[in-house]
């Protein structure tokens, strides 16, 4: 199972400070351990070797007498068999020894438990708190048999160092939780504003806090969206001109052609100055789509299909509409009169007759025209949708314009929140399906 990373500042930090002070506890508490284990053993030791060595210095050249005191002599090991043995009390009892001048053949250690001590003989004699610790040093004339106390694992210990822990987590990392927080919390509030930047409205100014370095990049952000909201105000300007400018010579064109006595020249120079016009209708759409003017109203989606669909029909194209119960939608209905107008009309310049449907799919309403012309190849599906790009290559005008109808036809649905797909029919033809999310208008 994957231990879950927390993501956010204050949850790193946090986490990484928890880490420190807990290998630095750890560190501590190895050391602690060594110290206490060091200390029990020189307590347990040291004053055994000194007693083993005044011992064997009284008795001089004669043999120690069988019970003398706290050191006594025995023939034979008296330490049982079964009982816990450490080495490591006999190197070092060893070593104390050879210090004080005394050799010692065998040393054997063994700790008696508590519960397995002999009651005390008089009444009233508290017993030590712990095991013992026998020590028997085999000598020329015997062993010599002392015992020792062996404190037990103090619990409180644990305690002491598990209660300082938490007061040092207590003490640290609250306040860098605090400090974390307030350096997050406007990064948090200038990511959302980040991430809900749209070029259709003016953003607030997020409020400048933080320490200096945040509020720095705050007011940096600010600045920056002021910028971009005044370049995108001059963009919709320059366009209104460049339109502005280009229609009035249109206009102008369109009087003119008039005079010409040539019918079909005519008519020609009118197709084209159709053409230019459709063409600059596009481009204009298309440059001012990320701050559109018109406002986003309730539409009936069917209603608003099929009246597309009839003006199809008026121009005595083979469009066909399957009939579709009403759908409440929140859309921008002019240009997704558009889009759904772009896809019609390449299927029809493409198939000559075309199949317009729309249904509720729950989450999601599809709108899908379906056409049984040559379709399009599977590796150039997605770059048809690219500006400018036409997979017909010739420059008829019968069969294609410049290449912008389904990028913007893409662009339109994308602002709507959906999303345009092409796919090849079975048995020939191409569908298009625009999927929009279910946002019914409210009431």
């Amino acid at each position: 199972m994957r231990v879950p990373f927390p993501r956010n500042l204050s949850g790193q930090l946090a986490l990484l400070l928890a880490l420190a002070l807990f290998a630095a506890q750890a560190i501590n508490l190895a050391l602690v351990l060594r110290d206490r284990a060091d200390f029990r053993l020189a307590q347990a030791t040291r004053p055994a070797a000194i007693r083993i060595a005044d011992a064997i210095e009284r008795a001089g050249d004669r043999p120690l007498a069988p019970d003398r005191g706290r050191v006594r002599r025995r023939a034979a090991n008296p330490i049982p068999a079964t009982l816990e043995r450490h080495p490591e009390v006999a190197d070092e009892l060893r070593r104390q020894l050879t210090e004080l001048g005394v050799t010692a053949r065998r040393i054997d250690t063994g700790v008696r438990p508590l519960e397995d001590r002999p009651r005390p003989r008089r009444p009233g004699r508290r017993m030590r708190n712990g095991d013992t610790l026998m020590i028997a040093v085999e000598r020329a004339d015997g062993w010599i048999v002392t015992n020792a106390p062996w404190p037990r694992g103090d619990q409180r210990l644990f305690w002491a160092l598990l209660g300082q822990t938490l007061i040092i987590y207590a003490l640290i990392l609250l306040p860098v939780l605090w400090i974390a927080r307030r350096i997050s919390r406007p990064m948090r509030a200038l990511a959302t504003a980040a991430r809900e930047f749209t070029p259709r409205t003016t953003p607030p100014q997020l409020t400048v806090e933080g320490p200096g370095d945040v509020r720095d990049l705050i007011v940096a952000f600010n600045a920056l969206t002021q910028r971009m909201t005044a370049m995108l105000d001059e963009k919709d300007r320059m366009l209104g001109a460049i339109g502005h400018d280009l229609r009035t010579p249109l206009a102008a064109l369109r009087v003119r052609i008039e005079s010409v006595d040539d019918e079909d020249d005519r008519a020609r120079m009118a197709d084209t100055i159709a053409e230019m016009s459709r063409t600059l209708d596009d481009i204009l759409s298309l440059a001012r789509l990320g701050r559109p003017s018109e406002a986003v109203t309730e539409v009936d989606l069917a209603a608003l299909v099929d009246a597309v669909v009839d003006d199809f029909r008026d121009l005595g194209a083979a469009v066909s509409f399957d009939e579709s119960p009403r759908l409440r939608m929140r859309l921008r209905p002019t240009l997704f009169r558009r889009a759904v107008r772009n896809l019609i009309e390449n299927a029809v310049k493409y198939a000559g007759a075309v199949e317009v449907s729309v249904h509720d799919e729950g989450p999601r309403v599809v709108v899908c025209i379906a056409d049984r012309g040559p379709g399009i190849p599977i590796d150039k599906l997605a770059a048809v949708f690219d500006p400018f790009t036409r997979l017909e290559g010739s420059r008829n005008r019968d069969t294609g314009g410049i290449g912008l109808g389904l990028a913007l036809a893409q662009a339109i649905v994308h602002d709507a929140g959906g999303e345009v797909t092409l796919a090849n029919r079975e048995g020939g033809g191409l569908a298009a399906t625009i999927a929009l999310p279910r946002r019914e208008a409210a009431g």
